[in-house]
């Protein structure tokens, strides 16, 4: 395919936000916590026009939300670094996504800000 029909897509969603059992501090052991995940997936170079309106030829964003869900709810995490590495290995293992940038922000920790941590895995 010629170079000239070709564009880097990148998926983002952004502002996903849940409750997630998450946390050391023994009052965020006590239940579920306001959480925003913002993602970006890099898909790298793909067809500037899409060749049909089969899903199965696209990374689909609705799959990408439901296992930001299911990772980040399936049990407590103690850290939001640990929560950030599952997310980045559940998110490089669909197919086509070459990196990943998941940042992951705690809503309720203190009344003045959020309190967020980003990490980024693959090619960028």
């Amino acid at each position: 395919m010629p170079p000239s029909t070709l564009n880097s897509q990148i998926l983002h969603l952004n502002g996903l936000r849940f409750g997630a059992n998450l946390g050391v501090l023994a009052h965020e052991r006590d239940g579920p916590q306001p959480i925003q995940v913002d993602a970006e997936l890099n898909l790298g170079r793909q067809p500037a026009l899409a060749r049909d309106a089969d899903l199965s030829h696209v990374l689909d964003y609705r799959k990408v939300r439901q296992i930001i869900i299911d990772e980040c709810t399936r049990e407590h995490t103690d850290l939001l670094e640990s929560l950030l590495a599952k997310l980045c290995v559940r998110l490089m293992g669909l197919p086509g996504v070459l990196g990943v940038r998941i940042k992951v922000a705690k809503l309720e920790i203190f009344d003045d800000c959020e309190v967020a941590i980003r990490c980024e895995a693959g090619v960028w």
